[in-house]
């Protein structure tokens, strides 16, 4: 498949779609229900159908039962962070494995064309990426995950909180779970807003930062202190009526979701005139940039707040203006405040 046909490559190597970067067709006005029909089955393939997938696997077959569970002990929560350590291992390392140590596909659609394992810096641990997102994904990132999965699962088996059932209110469970990719991103884009704030940036969010040129190992690649706010979404389950299943599913969204991002690249080839869509461009322009698409763009949070950018020229222009105004304003603050 020639990459060339979707996008252009700079003197860089580095590869960017030819058409602009578009918010998901939902909350606009006028509505266009042409368009978001068009755009409504990748919001569900291939991305969160393997998220929910994997979440009904869990439920039903690798999540210990409910009289196990009214009981804090180490063997199930240790279990359940074995499983959990397992999942990102396979799905993570099944991609970095194929795109970055195979090289299988080469630089073919992706977005910056040097290799994170080919750039050695002080910024990380060992001087590799790699090892250092890794480390951080292990050490911090999945025992945090696994701490909220066991809080919520904890509270279901001792019945606190609004849990219910499918039989009892299958049409509420059925549309909060369609919302729940919505819901994710409404939460990321405001704490990952609040992250940017100079001080937690400087002190939190720059770890995640390091990895300009992010792969599957950087997805999880965070402070512990960004770990505790990223899983937090999953709190929305012990306070609106919800369901275990939902809960896992969240939890897969917010934690093996994170590599869709990060992926690196904007096609997976699977064939000579096959690929799979990754949606990754609008979240590596954020990683390139780092003051746009606070969101990934199913929500047009960004575009409301003016911090999107499409990939084009014109959107180098708008954020360059923005910048701007941004600078003066701060040029003209009296000194010493």
């Amino acid at each position: 498949m020639d990459d060339l046909q979707f996008g252009t490559r700079n003197k860089r190597g580095d590869w960017a779609p030819k058409e602009a970067l578009e918010t998901a067709p939902i909350l606009i006005f006028p509505p266009r229900p042409l368009k978001f029909l068009r755009w409504l089955p990748g919001y569900f393939l291939p991305w969160n159908v393997m998220f929910m997938a994997i979440a009904v696997v869990y439920w039903f077959w690798l999540t210990p039962s409910i009289e196990t569970m009214k009981t804090l002990s180490v063997g199930w929560i240790v279990y359940l962070l074995a499983r959990n350590m397992a999942t990102v291992l396979v799905f993570y390392g099944a991609l970095e494995f194929r795109l970055y140590v195979l090289r299988r596909q080469g630089t073919s659609f992706k977005f910056n064309g040097k290799w994170p394992s080919d750039n050695r810096s002080n910024v990380f641990m060992f001087k590799s990426q790699n090892i250092d997102n890794i480390i951080r994904t292990f050490a911090t990132g999945l025992p945090i995950w696994t701490g909220y999965e066991v809080l919520g699962l904890w509270c279901y088996a001792n019945g606190w909180g609004p849990w219910t059932t499918f039989a009892e209110h299958p049409i509420w469970l059925a549309a909060f779970g369609l919302v729940l990719p919505i819901y994710h991103e409404v939460h990321f884009y405001c704490i990952h807003r609040l992250i940017h704030v100079p001080i937690l940036y400087k002190w939190v969010h720059s770890v995640h930062h390091n990895s300009v040129n992010p792969s599957p190992w950087s997805s999880l690649s965070m402070h512990p202190v960004e770990h505790l706010l990223y899983w937090s979404d999953s709190l929305i389950h012990l306070i609106v009526p919800s369901h275990p299943l939902l809960l896992l599913y969240n939890l897969q969204i917010t934690g093996t979701g994170a590599v869709v991002g990060h992926v690196g690249f904007d096609k997976i080839v699977a064939g000579e005139e096959s690929a799979i869509e990754t949606h990754a461009f609008a979240h590596y322009l954020h990683h390139k940039y780092f003051e746009v698409n606070y969101g990934d763009g199913t929500v047009p949070i960004d575009s409301w707040f003016g911090t999107w950018h499409d990939g084009t020229k014109k959107g180098d222009v708008l954020m360059d203006a923005r910048f701007q105004r941004k600078q003066a304003k701060m040029n003209a603050k009296p000194p010493g405040k």
